[in-house]
């Protein structure tokens, strides 16, 4: 299966085959020219292809294929029974899927289409009595998305198109089990795309089960990261970060900022840390109600906040413009992580810096990220807690370095926010077969941001 080479994108929306009110609602964004995925992806959508997308986020994927999903429902004649919807879009978070309902409520405001987001952490009943008279495309995480099933307020059996996006994270947070489970209840003729920012085997394994001769398109693969972010590694004693955290937030130019942490715990933390030093920040992450969350995205968008700290679990449903830094206050222990984090900044063409806080048993995640983006991180000694014995220290093993750090080692526990277990992921019959017509004066979509 070969993949599809990245050429320089020069058509424009128009040449795609896309109905006049989706070309209506793109032109209302001010988008003129697509991506690289969608440009070469939403042909073979709409000639309903099978696809394997190796995408990172921010590079337009969920336009790819909200777009030709959105072109062929609204020009459906048919519409899902009760309990039942046409197309289902699963993904890892709940951040994620109100990203990707919000993507379809504007693509789709001048369409007859009707569209649902299902997720935990929110009361299910608004949710239940949405799918009541059916919808043609439901976005949901995993678990909610199982909990409806079971309790026979859902049905997949008429789903005509499968989405699954995010298949690596989806993997870090366990859910293969439910999705091999979801794939059990769908018919087997069906269009299926299957995106991932990394394909390790496990998700070439995977989506070999899952498509019928796809088209693979690669942009933008896990190694060459974001091209204008610009990378800087601050050596440090563990002990000292906070410090070197309040040192730099008071830089003016530090203005929209995502710190990021390894866990929950820490997370809260660096939070309670910067609320004594008067810096306006909120965390989010698996613990925090789906309510706060979205009150702390909301405030970060719309610069009431300078900094919000996240885990990794949470990162993937930010999707805000003009963030200026991205702080790893922790390393992260996986390479692939660390692309998706500084991917925060720098977006749809702007620049933006990462910046990450190395102690003596972090070397060894830093030489991992080395390698996987091909190029040494420069190191930043202009700052009043640069460690010499950190830089030169020797680089442990890896297994060593989280052991160290799972133990609580340098006066970890106590400076470092370590601990707090893993950050949580969200959470998982019958019906009517009858088919009714759609209706010709309806315009509708249904979200359940509320419990």
């Amino acid at each position: 299966m070969k993949s599809e080479p990245t050429p320089a994108v020069t058509i424009k929306f128009t040449d795609l085959n896309l109905i006049e009110p989706i070309q209506a609602a793109i032109r209302a964004t001010g988008y003129e020219t697509p991506t690289a995925i969608q440009a070469q992806a939403i042909p073979h959508l709409l000639a309903g292809k099978d696809l394997l997308g190796c995408a990172q986020t921010g590079t337009g994927k969920t336009a790819a294929f909200a777009l030709p999903i959105l072109n062929t429902v609204a020009q459906s004649k048919n519409y899902p029974a009760a309990k039942h919807a046409s197309v289902l879009i699963l993904t890892p978070t709940r951040e994620l899927a109100l990203q990707i309902f919000e993507n379809f409520k504007t693509y789709g405001q001048n369409v007859n289409v009707k569209i649902a987001v299902a997720y935990g952490g929110v009361g299910i009943g608004p949710q239940i009595k949405a799918l009541q008279d059916g919808v043609d495309i439901l976005i949901a995480t995993p678990g909610r998305l199982l909990d409806l099933i079971e309790q026979n307020k859902l049905s997949l059996k008429q789903v005509n198109t499968f989405v699954l996006d995010e298949a690596d994270r989806m993997l870090d947070m366990g859910f293969i089990h439910d999705i091999k489970k979801v794939i059990t209840m769908i018919p087997k003729q069906r269009q299926t795309l299957f995106f991932s920012a990394t394909m390790p085997v496990e998700i070439e394994k995977l989506a070999s089960t899952m498509l019928n001769k796809p088209v693979r398109i690669e942009v933008n693969p896990v190694s060459s990261t974001a091209e204008k972010v610009t990378q800087y590694v601050m050596y440090v004693e563990q002990s000292k970060k906070r410090d070197l955290l309040r040192h730099v937030l008071k830089d003016p130019k530090f203005n929209r900022v995502i710190v990021f942490t390894r866990t929950k715990h820490g997370a809260n933390r660096v939070t309670e840390l910067l609320a004594k030093n008067q810096i306006r920040s909120e965390a989010i992450h698996g613990n925090k109600s789906q309510n706060a969350r979205q009150r702390a995205l909301d405030a970060f968008k719309d610069g009431k906040i300078q900094v919000l700290i996240a885990t990794d679990i949470a990162a993937r449903g930010i999707d805000v413009d003009g963030i200026s830094h991205v702080i790893n206050f922790e390393v992260p222990n996986v390479a692939e992580s660390y692309v998706h984090r500084i991917g925060r900044t720098a977006r749809a063409g702007a620049a933006g810096i990462a910046i990450s806080f190395c102690d003596t048993e972090e070397k060894s995640y830093i030489r991992d990220i080395e390698k996987i983006i091909g190029q040494a991180i420069p190191i930043d000694r202009e700052h009043p807690y640069h460690s010499d014995a950190v830089e030169s220290a020797h680089i442990m093993s890896k297994g060593k370095a989280k052991a160290s750090i799972e133990r609580g080692g340098g006066g970890r526990r106590g400076n470092g926010f370590s601990g707090g277990g893993k950050s949580g992921g969200d959470g998982a019959g019958g019906g009517p077969k009858k088919k009714s017509s759609r209706s010709k004066n309806k315009k509708y979509f249904t979200g359940f941001k509320g419990s």
